[in-house]
């Protein structure tokens, strides 16, 4: 996989499957990623919850909380997640359906790595660029915070400036008076 950063992007497997997620495990710990399993749904949010994984994978048909409704309470919580939703043949309607959640992509059973790759690649892609987008959103944000500060400061001048002026001019006023 081509990430550089896959050691520092966390991932979570949810499948009532066990051989799917030891399969999935080695498969992503041998490209680099630090990889968590849960068995199903419940186990799945209560791992996300304490974990937060930058990218979940998850089957769609599980008994209990189902791969659609753990998608949409992730969805919830982190916007920003990535989720990967595995389908078995003839689920392209859930797909569909998972696409509409905010999925990321999914891949088809039985997982063909090749497709992984690119799901991962393409997950690890729009996180980098939402953290980029985020980076130039605080700097901005910064900038002008800055910008404000010093043009308060500058209409702090201007004021003490006209006042200055408002007062010499009385005391030009005064003195003339005065003669």
């Amino acid at each position: 996989m081509k990430n550089p950063d896959r050691n520092k992007i966390s991932i979570l497997v949810v499948d009532d499957e066990p051989g799917i997620r030891n399969v999935l495990k080695i498969t992503l710990e041998s490209s680099g990623y630090n990889v968590s399993l849960a068995a199903d749904g419940e186990s799945g949010l209560e791992m996300f919850n304490r974990e937060n994984p930058a990218i979940v994978i998850t089957d769609i048909k599980m008994p209990g909380i189902d791969g659609i409704e753990l998608l949409r309470q992730i969805k919830d919580i982190s916007p920003d997640t990535e989720v990967i939703m595995i389908t078995g043949h003839g689920d392209m309607a859930l797909a569909i359906k998972s696409l509409k959640h905010e999925a990321a992509d999914f891949i088809n059973k039985p997982i063909d790595n090749n497709d992984l790759e690119a799901a991962i690649d393409k997950a690890c892609d729009r996180i980098r660029i939402t953290r980029n987008i985020q980076h130039y959103m605080d700097d901005l944000e910064t900038l002008v915070e800055e910008k404000d500060r010093k043009l308060s400061e500058s209409e702090s001048l201007v004021t003490i400036g006209m006042t200055i002026a408002g007062m010499s001019h009385a005391i030009k006023n005064i003195a003339g008076g005065l003669k």
